[in-house]
């Protein structure tokens, strides 16, 4: 997977600090990694040797990025970052190795949601950027699945009050707008959202399974 090239439009611009991850079972390796980010002005919030440290590190610290070499003994990176991201959506996961044959697959794209793969030695302003542009795709890919549930719910709301509006023109003979000024009325006097008390009014159907 190569790295997607775009500008850097969120608010990690380059003069703010990203706290990262590193994994990496090579100490000597390790250690320039984590200087080079120091160097480059980011926190390196922990520097372990396997996936399985890395995961358990993320749960606990979560950092903006997460920086992984695909190869590990304790298990390799791909497996850290699947479980980085079905824990952590919105943590930017980048992979790196050093091993030029190191592919992904099209579902170990999906399942590892890394955003980026690098060559490892990596150059320090390659290595910057692209984690910049990697927790910038991660924030907009974690807006998108907030845009979509919101969007989802309120789909969902305004079902259940037009269900709820055809219950009450059904029970008092009123029109359309007075059944909706119902329900307003009611929110508005029991400070509750008018959804409630929608599903309040779906569940004194007789018969209704409670919403």
């Amino acid at each position: 997977m190569t790295t997607i090239a775009m500008k850097p439009t969120s608010t990690h611009d380059l003069s703010t600090k990203l706290r990262i991850l590193l994994a990496e079972d090579d100490l000597d390796a390790r250690e320039m990694l984590s200087e080079a980010l120091l160097a480059l002005g980011h926190d390196v919030v922990a520097a372990v040797s396997g996936g399985i440290e890395a995961a358990n590190q993320a749960r606990e610290l979560h950092p903006d990025a997460v920086l992984l070499d695909v190869h590990m003994p304790d298990g390799s990176g791909i497996e850290a970052a699947e479980v980085i991201t079905r824990t952590f959506p919105g943590i930017a996961v980048i992979l790196y190795s050093g091993d030029e044959n190191v592919t992904l697959s099209d579902k170990e794209a999906v399942t590892t949601g890394a955003v980026a793969f690098l060559p490892k030695p990596v150059p320090p302003k390659m290595l910057d950027s692209t984690i910049r542009l990697a927790v910038t795709r991660a924030a907009q890919f974690r807006n998108a699945r907030r845009d979509a549930t919101e969007a989802k719910a309120a789909l969902e709301a305004r079902k259940i009050i037009e269900r709820a509006k055809g219950i009450l023109m059904r029970r008092t003979g009123c029109s359309e707008p007075e059944a909706y000024k119902i329900l307003q009325r009611s929110s508005q006097d029991r400070s509750k959202p008018m959804v409630e008390i929608a599903k309040a009014v779906l569940d004194s159907e007789p018969g209704a399974s409670p919403s």
